[in-house]
C-alpha cells in the first residue's frame, strides 16, 4: 500500500490571514455557489485548506476521527470547489461549491433543515 503523499505547505501569505483555534482548525462555512444555500459548516487545518485549493475538491478534518476527509469520496455527493473566501477576522472560510446531492450525511440536501421556534424581529 501506497501512502498518500503530504499537500505542499499552505501559502504563506494565506497562511498570516488564518486565526486558527487552539487545534489549528478554522471553520468552514459551506455554500451552494448560485443560490447561496447554506450546507454545512466543518473545519479545516492548513492542509486541508491546501488540499481544498488545489485540487478543487472540499478536503476538511474530521475531529471526531482525526483524519482528512474528501467530501462525497464515499458517499458520492462530492463538493466541486468554486471560490474560497476568508472572513475579516481570518476565523472563518466560506467554501462556495456546487454540490452534488446532499451535504448533511443524514441524507438532506442541506444540514440545515431543522428550524427552531424564534420571535421574528423587525427593523426599527
Amino acid at each position: 500500500m501506497t501512502a498518500v503523499p503530504p499537500a505542499p505547505a499552505l501559502d504563506p501569505a494565506v497562511a498570516a490571514l488564518l486565526r486558527r483555534d487552539p487545534a489549528g482548525l478554522v471553520a468552514a462555512v459551506v455554500q451552494q455557489h448560485d443560490s447561496g444555500e447554506v450546507l454545512m459548516v466543518a473545519w479545516m487545518d492548513d492542509e486541508a485548506l491546501q488540499r481544498t485549493l488545489t485540487s478543487g475538491r472540499a478536503t476538511y478534518w474530521s475531529r471526531s476521527r482525526q483524519e482528512y476527509w474528501v467530501k462525497g469520496e464515499t458517499s458520492g455527493n462530492r463538493q466541486w470547489v468554486r471560490e474560497v473566501r476568508v472572513d475579516c477576522d481570518g476565523d472563518a472560510l466560506l467554501v462556495l461549491v456546487d454540490q452534488e446531492g446532499a451535504a448533511c450525511h443524514t441524507g438532506e440536501r442541506s444540514c440545515f433543515f431543522r428550524t427552531l421556534p424564534a420571535a421574528v424581529g423587525s427593523p426599527s
